[in-house]
């Protein structure tokens, strides 16, 4: 197992009080896998990232442990993180431009940065000519200004940068978000490629792009209000969620050849909850058309089917319910159609949400 994470809690301090950005995550990264971490913005998962190998001044850890190849991470201590970032750890910042500092070349960066682990660009210097070539640069990018690069130039700079010491764990936050289309598939493609030759073990893409995900990741997580909803394989969450919440993610992205003069793009309605003072029980329910009695309840991420975590009562429901009804229809007659649903359960989630039942 590459990166295991224990009901981590990171907040940040703010005048008003600790915001709960990641409240009580608990999940497991596998060597070579490719897990994608999804969610609006504000559900804490650039925060989630972040915290696995920086936690800055406004930032505290709350509690939980992180374990990345069978080793505790001191997450809480900066100086002791340090022997640890880049080499076992280490990350694709979002916005490429604001992580290159524009007064020095691309090589000086490299040298600075290398030298701050204890190490000498040149001797990794072949290896890093190497690289630059893979991702398509110029060979004189390291005499280049970042100002001088395009934006797709710059991510893959960065990318090259950030696994020069081979790191077990890589986190790419939001590496597309700034990119062209044709720019964030090549991004992506080289995420897959990184992994594939072994310049790193296992790979954290955080974006709010379920498109992106769906082409690059193993895996796909996503996170509502600091809280974990459902984890699954990639084409489980694309063909087959079971949350609302991942449902209404997939139903507002455009379809290809739909034309949106003629229909309504489907949104999410309302606004998440203040991580200031989150709201008791499910956290999606004040948004959710699925919500009943039971969501005042803090439903637990838990295994529904093989491979496929979620946290919702109504999911919980309605697969227990759906196993029961196959049970039935081999031993007797059931009492009802497949698709009535009791008054304690509420409405079935069998369609998408946004769909809608004619």
């Amino acid at each position: 197992m590459s990166l295991s994470v224990e009901n981590l809690r990171i907040a940040y301090r703010t005048l008003r009080g600790d915001v709960q950005a990641v409240d009580g995550v608990t999940f497991a990264v596998a060597d070579r896998e490719i897990m994608g971490l999804a969610g609006e913005s504000g559900c804490g998962k650039s925060t989630l990232g972040n915290s696995l190998i920086f936690i800055e001044g406004r930032m505290k850890h709350v509690g939980g442990t992180v374990e990345l190849d069978g080793k505790a991470l001191p997450i809480s201590d900066d100086r002791a993180m340090n022997h640890h970032r880049m080499r076992d750890v280490s990350i694709i910042p979002q916005y490429a431009m604001s992580a290159l500092n524009p007064t020095k070349k691309v090589g000086t960066l490299a040298h600075d940065l290398l030298k701050s682990r204890g190490m000498k660009l040149a001797k990794v210097l072949p290896e890093f000519r190497r690289r630059v070539a893979l991702v398509g640069l110029p060979e004189n990018v390291l005499e280049m200004y970042p100002f001088e690069l395009s934006g797709g130039m710059r991510q893959r700079a960065t990318m090259v940068i950030s696994t020069l010491l081979n790191p077990s764990l890589l986190i790419a936050d939001e590496v597309t978000s700034a990119l062209d289309v044709s720019n964030q598939r090549a991004v992506g493609e080289l995420l897959t490629e990184f992994r594939d030759l072994g310049y790193v073990k296992s790979m954290i893409v955080i974006t709010h792009d379920l498109s992106i995900l769906a082409q690059i990741a193993d895996t796909i997580m996503v996170m509502y209000a600091g809280k974990l909803t459902e984890k699954a394989s990639a084409s489980t969450m694309i063909d087959k969620p079971l949350h609302p919440y991942t449902q209404a993610l997939l139903s507002s992205l455009p379809e290809v050849g739909v034309r949106y003069e003629d229909r309504e793009l489907t949104g999410i309605p309302g606004r998440p909850p203040s991580l200031l003072s989150p709201p008791p029980g499910c956290r999606f329910r004040e948004r959710c058309p699925f919500a009943y009695d039971k969501c005042v309840e803090d439903p637990p991420f838990m295994e529904l089917l093989p491979g496929h975590q979620v946290a919702c009562w109504k999911a919980a429901d309605d697969v227990a319910g759906g196993a029961g009804r196959e049970h039935n229809e081999a031993s007797a007659t059931p009492s009802g159609g497949a698709g009535d649903a009791s008054p304690e359960r509420g409405p079935s989630l069998g369609a998408r949400a946004g769909k809608g039942a004619e």
